[in-house]
């Protein structure tokens, strides 16, 4: 495989990102450095691709700039906005910023009999590309959690968007709860705060499950404990409980199960939780063996998919609308 040579380095991509959807999707938690060397080949890479177009003598140079200025005052400021709008992680929305600084044109690789990517846009930024190819990657899982659950038997109408998960299990499982005692819910409680909860007040999932109703009274919660960010804790993960003694829910507190005390504690949100979030989730736990369970996939799954197909075959949308004769 031949190339340039700045395409080469911004090659390093694509293991970075790899790495980086495998821990993305164990841990929910990415180290801010990553970034940093990525963002720095961007640049390099950048400014000596810019230099090759200067001064600006023919089209193939304007467009060159024309592309970097789409990459740059378009990708990054979406990226942004949707991560202040709540629609990405910040994880995500800085692997998108980033990779609109490595890759604002497409890079072309030279295979022996052929030059990758096979399918460019017309526009020719391959940044946009990658966004769009991870966005119809990202569609596609839903098909694939339908299949999954009705394979196992799990028919409901959550089948296309969660999965069906053993209660003693959350302890090791990232995503949010899709039930609260009532019914369904698409804001159930985050897996993150409830790891975060059980912590704080220095219990575990199967202590809790054994005996709700006295961790259902404030009184219960004697010292309390650092909480941590909600991280995934293998030292912290508990074996099988069942519930023996039935939760009394009806019983009067001011604050039951303490959630409220909890939160006020940590002075500040726990991934967005309320104090009634919390208790209709802890309730939940504590009476139910099995739960429905957002998949919790980290939208840096498909863009580095979309990267790697991007890379190889191209633009997944514009070989599509080609292939329907509508480009």
């Amino acid at each position: 495989m031949l190339a340039a040579t700045t395409d080469l380095l911004r090659l390093l991509a694509v293991p970075a990102l790899g790495w980086a959807a495998w821990r993305d999707v164990r841990t929910r938690r990415l180290p801010n450095w990553l970034w940093y060397p990525l963002a720095a080949i961007g640049v390099v890479t950048l400014l000596v691709d810019a230099g090759a177009h200067l001064p600006m003598t023919g089209v193939a140079d304007r467009l060159f700039f024309v592309r970097v200025g789409v990459s740059l005052l378009v990708l990054i400021p979406l990226a942004y906005g949707l991560w202040w709008f709540g629609g990405f992680g910040g994880a995500d929305a800085k692997a998108l910023m980033t990779l609109a600084l490595l890759f604002p044109t497409y890079p072309v690789l030279y295979l022996s009999t052929d030059a990758l990517p096979l399918v460019a846009t017309t526009l020719g930024v391959f940044s946009l590309t990658v966004l769009t190819n991870a966005v119809l990657i990202g569609l596609a899982y839903p098909l694939y959690l339908g299949a999954r659950n009705a394979l196992r038997g799990d028919r409901s109408l959550l089948m296309f968007v969660g999965r069906r998960t053993s209660v003693t299990a959350l302890t090791h499982e990232h995503g949010r709860l899709f039930e609260t005692p009532e019914g369904f819910t698409r804001h159930g409680l985050d897996l993150d705060a409830l790891r975060m909860y059980l912590r704080w007040r220095g219990t575990t999932l199967a202590d809790l499950r054994e005996s709700p109703a006295a961790h259902r009274d404030p009184a219960s919660v004697d010292e309390t404990h650092d909480p941590t960010d909600g991280a995934v804790d293998a030292e912290a993960t508990v074996g099988d409980a069942s519930a023996d003694t039935a939760p009394d829910f009806d019983a009067e507190y001011d604050d039951p199960w303490a959630a409220e005390r909890f939160l006020d504690d940590i002075e500040g949100s726990a991934y967005g939780t309320s104090p009634e979030t919390l208790r209709e989730g802890l309730r939940v736990v504590t009476t139910r063996d099995t739960v429905w369970l957002s998949p919790g996939i980290p939208f840096i799954v498909p863009v580095f998919l979309g990267l790697v197909v991007g890379l190889t075959y191209g633009d997944l949308l514009f070989g599509l609308l080609r292939a329907l004769g509508l480009v």
